[in-house]
């Protein structure tokens, strides 16, 4: 695929060069949302109710309250679990909806849909970016690790996310550490600590879009060496796409790359479950 040419200007816009000590991979992202361009890029999603398979659940989190999310188990008992993580708006119904696709396709695993932001969902670009920002890597922590005691001891588990989620996916997988099996991340903020990249117990899959002027081609490239330095192995899929290309309701959406990258991930998760068929 083709790299986009980044300015130098727009490369200091990004906030993604490495960040200042004590800034994390998360949080650098979320500071994106105090950029117009940024929160112009995405337009709101269109209403839209789910009313298929699946159930809201409660459970404990590591830091003494409760969190929720959005469950569908499979049909037949499993220590599986694909942890689905939303974009920067929350845990709305067209995350159900996702979470619904891949129960489907991916059958013998169960999939939460995890709730990082407490039951606040946005519905517009400015209430995304605030609800974005207003997230504690600590609480984020909490949540996903109470996620982790609730599959229970023997789970095995991967992750996926766009965007804010694309990021907190792979958080997940390095607090997932023996537990985790996979780690798929669309246009999600990697992280840049080698230390902690070498506790990784799986390889990542990495979807981007050499278009983005946030996670842009540099950002990407880093991720690689980073990766390579701590001896963990990734796929890159780079789309001659644009920031949340697989997002339907962005304005950049493209149908042939989010279907081609969704395959990608579908055949990614197979392998690393080891399902049959």
């Amino acid at each position: 695929m083709a790299s986009a040419q980044v300015s130098s200007t727009s490369a200091k816009l990004t906030c993604c060069s490495r960040p200042t000590a004590g800034t994390n991979a998360t949080e650098a992202f979320a500071m994106l949302a105090t950029n117009e361009d940024f929160s112009g890029g995405h337009d709101a999603p269109l209403p839209y109710t789910y009313e298929g398979q699946g159930e809201m659940i409660e459970f404990k989190t590591t830091d003494g309250q409760t969190a929720k999310a959005f469950e569908i188990k499979s049909n037949v008992r499993s220590d599986k679990y694909l942890f689905v993580i939303h974009e920067w708006w929350g845990l709305n119904d067209y995350i159900k909806k996702e979470a619904a696709t891949y129960a489907n396709e991916l059958k013998g695993v169960n999939v939460i849909a995890l709730d990082l932001y407490d039951g606040q969902v946005a519905t517009t670009p400015d209430e995304a970016g605030k609800l974005m920002q207003a997230v504690k890597t600590e609480r984020a922590e909490a949540i996903i690790k109470g996620a982790l005691l609730y599959a229970g001891p023997n789970a095995k588990v991967s992750s996926i996310g766009w965007c804010f989620g694309g990021g907190w996916s792979l958080q997940t997988a390095l607090l997932a550490g023996p537990k985790a099996v996979g780690c798929v991340m669309y246009y999600g903020m990697p992280e840049k600590d080698v230390a902690k990249l070498k506790t990784l117990n799986t390889d990542v899959l990495g979807i981007f879009a050499s278009q983005d002027k946030w996670i842009n081609p540099e950002v990407v490239a880093q991720f690689q060496k980073d990766m390579a330095a701590a001896k963990k192995k990734v796929t890159i899929k780079s789309y001659d796409a644009d920031h949340a290309f697989a997002n339907p309701s962005n304005p950049k959406y493209s149908q042939k790359y989010s279907a081609d990258a969704h395959a990608a991930a579908l055949e990614y998760l197979r392998k690393n479950f080891k399902l049959k068929g």
